[in-house]
């Protein structure tokens, strides 16, 4: 027995300096034909044209932070992203005009990810998801919670939602490879959905996810000058565990800053463009195995039927 239709919203250019998945988008958009959508009911979106049309990350603030309550509620705030965040939850949020159910955030990185999801605290649905596009390919999911300085990211306004992150490449760069493979991201996600439609998905028994743990800076100086840079051997080495003394940061002097720790912590987003307005020079996360919850599998299907 088929479900129905659910309608899921592609999303790039949230950030309006990432480019390749917003000319993906585009010409989507203009050729439908390049990805197979088994019938289902899609709405493809730029999410910041004006920052995309400018090349830039934002305009006035990141609208990748600004789907907080008090911001989207604040009738004094009249920032572009966040009267873009209101329209788009107007137009496409769960309760929107063209209500959509599942939200997928196209994104690209400076740092070494590979092609990536990430997912924003435990939501079941969004854990279902995650783990069948890990299961089909491998790709790595990278969990982020607990910190009180990153909220308001957009995917969390939707029943499900999860982030898709490529790199490297630099900012305002198309490249062949990374639209390569958001194209197949995209592909993937669809075969999985139409799975779930049919409820011929294959479940996974476990899956791996790299738990945010925290963020850390540059070396600074008294004055907030930035006083070393990531080692070079740390640079480019996402996903690889860093352990108590391996290198960390370089001085201009040739000195080393070492780690120091007695756990073993998984970087990513190592030295992120992005992240230096933000005081990020990586984030730490422990990479844990978890078993698959029936709970999730109940959640995404309950969406599905909305």
């Amino acid at each position: 027995m088929l479900m129905s239709k659910p309608q899921v919203l592609f999303i790039a250019g949230t950030h309006g300096n990432e480019i390749n998945a917003s000319w993906l988008i585009n010409q989507w958009i203009k050729k439908p034909e390049i990805i197979n959508v088994n019938d289902f009911e899609v709405v493809k979106v730029i999410g910041n044209p004006e920052a995309l049309h400018n090349c830039k990350r934002y305009l006035d603030c990141d609208l990748n932070r600004s789907f907080r309550e008090e911001l989207l509620n604040d009738d004094q705030l009249a920032l572009y992203e966040i009267e873009r965040a209101r329209e788009l939850l107007l137009n496409f949020g769960p309760k929107g005009l063209n209500a959509c159910q599942i939200a997928i955030d196209l994104h690209s990185t400076t740092s070494s990810m590979g092609t990536s999801i990430v997912v924003y605290g435990r939501r079941p649905a969004d854990l279902a998801i995650a783990s069948l596009l890990q299961s089909r390919i491998g790709f790595p999911i990278y969990l982020h919670e607990g910190d009180d300085n990153q909220k308001g990211f957009l995917v969390e306004s939707w029943p499900c939602g999860l982030v898709i992150e490529i790199g490297p490449v630099p900012q305002g760069l198309l490249n062949a490879k990374v639209i390569n493979q958001t194209k197949l991201a995209l592909n993937i996600f669809l075969e999985e959905l139409g799975k779930l439609n049919t409820k011929k998905a294959f479940f996974p028994d476990k899956i791996r996810v790299h738990r945010h743990v925290k963020s850390i800076d540059y070396p600074r100086t008294v004055d907030g000058e930035i006083e070393a840079f990531v080692h070079p051997s740390r640079q480019g080495s996402d996903w690889h565990p860093i352990e108590n003394g391996a290198p960390l940061f370089l001085k201009s002097d040739g000195s080393v800053i070492r780690f120091e720790g007695s756990e073993t912590f998984v970087p990513v987003f190592i030295n992120e463009a992005a992240y230096m307005e933000k005081n990020i020079a990586m984030s730490f996360t422990k990479r844990e195995t978890w078993e698959f919850s029936k709970d999730w599998e109940s959640a995404i299907y309950s969406i599905l039927s909305l």
